[in-house]
């Protein structure tokens, strides 16, 4: 069943109540965006050190997270990686629950991962192209993130 270790991390891990939920409704796609983190960093068969080092650097600094919480976090994604289909349920619950301007930080944080070797694998640009319209982003912001993490400026801002 698609999405169950995130079901039951939540269950047990997370109490809603009506003080809660706003701010418990944006941890629910914590995993999606790290599970999509892993996928880009899995998906030229070499999830080094340096991109594992940097997804735990964006989710540390993305959630504020705990290092066990960390832990606890890239474990559920890699399990839900691992009994998915495709990637269209994590990228369905960030459009359900994010606004257009996370979204853009998304796929900026999937450029930094990309990046976090100093190369791009044709792989990864291919993935990296799918997200982007799975997300419902323009190309101009797909552009502009990647531009962004390479640290150059678009000259008409």
């Amino acid at each position: 069943m698609m999405f169950k270790h995130i079901k039951d991390y939540f269950k047990n891990n997370i109490s809603i109540d009506n003080k809660r939920e706003v701010k418990d409704k944006s941890r629910n796609i914590q995993i999606a965006t790290c599970a999509l983190l892993i996928e880009m960093a899995n998906i030229d068969d070499e999830f080094n050190q340096a991109e594992k080092e940097r997804i735990i650097e964006i989710i540390k600094n993305a959630y504020y997270l705990t290092d066990k919480e960390i832990d606890q976090l890239i474990d559920l994604a890699q399990k839900e990686l691992e009994n998915r289909i495709d990637l269209w349920g994590f990228t369905n619950l960030i459009n359900q629950n994010y606004s257009a301007q996370q979204k853009k930080e998304v796929i900026e944080t999937i450029w930094k991962v990309v990046y976090a070797d100093g190369r791009l694998s044709a792989h990864e640009d291919y993935l990296v192209h799918k997200l982007y319209k799975m997300l419902d982003l323009t190309h101009n912001e797909l552009i502009e993130a990647k531009m962004k993490v390479l640290g150059k400026k678009d000259e008409n801002n």
